[in-house]
């Protein structure tokens, strides 16, 4: 790829001095030699100076029979820097309860991965592809912290 079509001065962002194209992504190698995906790095929550990938959460999330879908953003905290919030879409039938979710996490991550707090959603807003879209769960977070500290 030579770049952007018409975006110049994205082009310059993503590449390089070097010219190699910087996706964002963030993986390892694991034992065996594959590349396993775990982030992106503008995804990236840091929590108590750890670095914390929500998609790690809500694979967790998503295993819980009850859980159909999650999505898991942060809100800024002025001990921890941010703090996890994750939003759940229930299985057809199901009614999650957020303290035995959040026990499920505990039993399954580390305690600066555990959200500190989980909300669930009849349905999580998705893009036209079906793909969670953890920017609106962000904006409604941030909505309600304005809501709390307007006169």
């Amino acid at each position: 790829m030579k770049g952007y079509f018409n975006q110049e001065q994205e082009t310059r962002r993503v590449f390089d001095a070097e010219g190699f194209f910087r996706t964002g992504d963030i993986g390892h190698v694991d034992e065996v030699g594959r590349l396993l995906i775990t982030g992106r790095l503008k995804e990236m929550m840091i929590v108590g100076g750890e670095n914390v990938f929500p998609r790690e959460i809500e694979e967790v999330l998503n295993f819980h029979p009850d859980v159909a879908a999650s999505g898991v953003t942060s809100r800024m905290c002025p001990m921890r820097g941010e703090e996890i919030v994750a939003f759940v879409e229930p299985e057809e039938g199901a009614t999650p309860d957020p303290a035995a979710l959040k026990s499920w996490c505990r039993e399954k991550l580390a305690g600066y991965k555990v959200p500190r707090e989980i909300r669930v959603l009849e349905a999580l807003p998705r893009n036209p592809t079906g793909k969670i879209m953890r920017r609106e769960l962000k904006v409604m977070l941030e909505c309600e912290d304005e809501a709390t500290v307007s006169p």
